[in-house]
């Protein structure tokens, strides 16, 4: 379910809007409707292939967006990752609402931005929180300030809800729709339907398009490919940030060895002055006793 073409097909928001309204609204706690659905193509700022496996856009009733994505393997550095999606969704409305109002436009006309990423396999970040599976942000102020901004954002480790799933079962809606998008046992899907029976006529959908062995065989390989693809473009951005990672210590270690060489310049320097020093105070003693020995030979005499 949490490839892009199983997910579009049962979850569609053109011809069955109801079904991804009804988990959007459970996960943000609000109502939703959905109005449209919107091209994702410029969602991306850069030909970033981050094992993203399904990403749908969506323009709410209310004008707000919501960027639906499932990573395969979530990538590094996630909050900013998603911080630079969002901001690119919400200069896509700045542009849209300006473009359509033209002098009527006013900011009071941008409205939110949502973005949903589910996580089949979660960043090293979510696991310090074992028992945790759903983690929301907004921007807020640290002094109560009451400012409306727009960007919102919904973490769900789908690996980690599975693992409490084992442990306290499905006991709500939204993690019967958690259980459906990342649990394919026979069993906990009997437990699902037992408890959920509207979720029957989903997993009817699906044994419907898996009869059609042709089409299915069609969408995993187009997948697939993609997933390769995108395997690869992580595995190089992985070894990258490992390089960059790895340069910089070096780099630090340098700046170490270059200190350290310079305090042993400067001892050495300070060494030899004060071996010079050591020398006259030397020559000066030698010749005090000169002199002393000259006197006392008078003396005698």
């Amino acid at each position: 379910m949490l490839y892009d073409s199983f997910f579009k097909e049962i979850m569609n928001p053109e011809t069955i809007p109801e079904r991804l309204e009804d988990f959007l609204s459970l996960v943000s706690n609000q109502k939703v409707t959905i109005l449209k659905v919107l091209p994702n193509d410029s969602t991306r700022i850069a030909d970033e292939s981050s094992l993203l496996i399904m990403d749908i856009v969506v323009e709410l009733s209310t004008g707000s967006i919501a960027n639906v994505e499932v990573q395969k393997i979530g990538y590094a550095f996630p909050g900013q990752r998603c911080t630079c999606y969002s901001a690119d969704l919400l200069l896509r409305q700045y542009k849209r609402v300006k473009s359509e109002k033209k002098k009527r436009f006013s900011y009071r006309d941008i409205k939110n931005v949502y973005t949903v990423i589910l996580f089949e396999k979660s960043t090293y970040e979510f696991h310090k929180f074992p028992d945790i599976y759903i983690h929301h942000s907004n921007q807020k102020t640290d002094t109560g300030l009451k400012l409306e901004l727009l960007q919102d954002y919904t973490f769900i480790a789908l690996d980690i809800f599975k693992k409490t799933l084992q442990n306290k079962g499905i006991n709500n809606k939204l993690e019967a729709w958690l259980t459906f998008l990342c649990v394919d046992e026979p069993e906990t899907i009997m437990k699902l339907i037992e408890a959920f029976p509207e979720f029957k006529p989903l997993y009817d959908d699906v044994y419907q398009i898996c009869r059609n062995t042709e089409k299915v065989m069609e969408m995993f390989s187009k997948e697939l490919q993609e997933l390769d693809r995108n395997t690869v473009q992580y595995m190089i951005d992985e070894m990258q940030d490992t390089i960059d990672s790895q340069k910089k210590t070096i780099d630090t270690q340098q700046d170490t060895i270059d200190s350290q060489k310079g305090m042993i310049d400067s001892q050495k320097d300070t060494i030899v002055s004060q071996k010079g020093m050591i020398d006259a105070q030397r020559l000066k003693l030698s010749k005090m006793e000169q002199e002393l020995l000259e006197l006392r030979k008078k003396l005698n005499f």
